[in-house]
């Protein structure tokens, strides 16, 4: 293979190939003044990946592509790409090469490229069918909850230092989304954008209504908390927050206990909060069973 160094990436093929690109920017996805340049480039990196998580692909490379004002000296290049290598070891990807550039504004461009053996070793959006379970791996709301709290709501809680960690440095579910594509998964996504929006991308492609339990949500310790600081539930901080980087995946009934074991196994506990339907859309479900209306997460226009 040849990498970095030489004009392009040169790679051993399989026989197909994941790719995704993604971009951060700066007051628009992170702060400067609330995220170390390593943050940055974990964070960016972490959000590639997750999308080859949801897919059930396995690693590869990555290709970044840099936007950096004058103001961002040498140093601080090193220290994001070292927060972004130190990812891409951790997840077993090649940084196999990229571009630089001077503009007005910190942007950070990744295109990531991961391996699959078959294609029907892979999942997409579209394959829920009425009459199925709907799961999450993880814990939610520890993201936005972080977020909350690098804005002054809810410091001092016990949870703080993890809570924070969980935003600026997410850890994408690549594992997983293997395991739960080897198990039968119908359809999967990560939670990029929050439950409540990324639920509704499997539902339209899918043709079919996700119902999903707000009291049955896995959320993460300290959340709570943090959420009545900001005047919140913590069940819509946890449907609505972005940056989990947790999967939502359906499954046939009949492989419930497969899904759960692959979850198991991959440590990433998986938690039913809900089915599908014959229908559209997202049903997010109080516990007396009343639709919850106005609950929406990251919108990218």
């Amino acid at each position: 293979m040849r990498w970095i160094g030489d004009d392009a990436a040169v790679v051993r093929s399989r026989p197909f190939a994941v790719t995704s690109i993604d971009s951060i920017a700066e007051g628009v996805h992170f702060e400067l003044s609330t995220h170390s340049p390593a943050d940055v480039g974990w964070k960016a990196l972490a959000q590639a990946l997750s999308d080859l998580a949801a897919m059930g692909a396995g690693p590869g490379e990555v290709y970044v592509s840099l936007t950096l004002p004058g103001w961002f000296d040498r140093e601080a290049v090193l220290e994001l790409v070292g927060g972004m290598d130190q990812l891409a070891a951790a997840s077993e990807m090649t940084l196999a090469g990229g571009d630089l550039i001077a503009a007005s504004a910190l942007v950070v461009t990744v295109s990531v490229t991961g391996w699959a053996e078959g294609e029907d070793r892979l999942v997409g959006r579209d394959g829920a069918r009425p009459d199925q379970l709907v799961g999450v791996t993880g814990t939610l709301g520890a993201s936005a909850a972080g977020l909350l709290l690098l804005r002054g709501a809810g410091a001092g809680t016990l949870q703080e230092e993890v809570l924070v960690r969980r935003h600026r440095r997410p850890e994408p579910r690549l594992a997983a989304g293997r395991a739960l594509a080897a198990a039968g998964a119908s359809a999967m996504i990560d939670l990029s954008d929050g439950l409540a929006t990324d639920a509704g991308h499997v539902a339209r492609l899918s043709a079919t209504e996700l119902r999903l339990e707000l009291a049955e949500l896995p959320i993460a310790a300290g959340v709570a908390e943090v959420a009545q600081a900001a005047g919140m539930e913590a069940s819509a901080l946890a449907a609505t927050g972005g940056d989990d980087y947790e999967l939502l995946v359906t499954f046939a009934n009949e492989r419930r206990d497969a899904a759960e074991e692959a979850a198991a196994r991959a440590g990433a506990p998986l938690t039913w909060v809900g089915e599908t339907r014959a229908g559209s859309g997202v049903a997010l479900l109080d516990p007396g069973g009343a639709v919850r209306t106005g609950l929406s997460g990251f919108d990218h226009l």
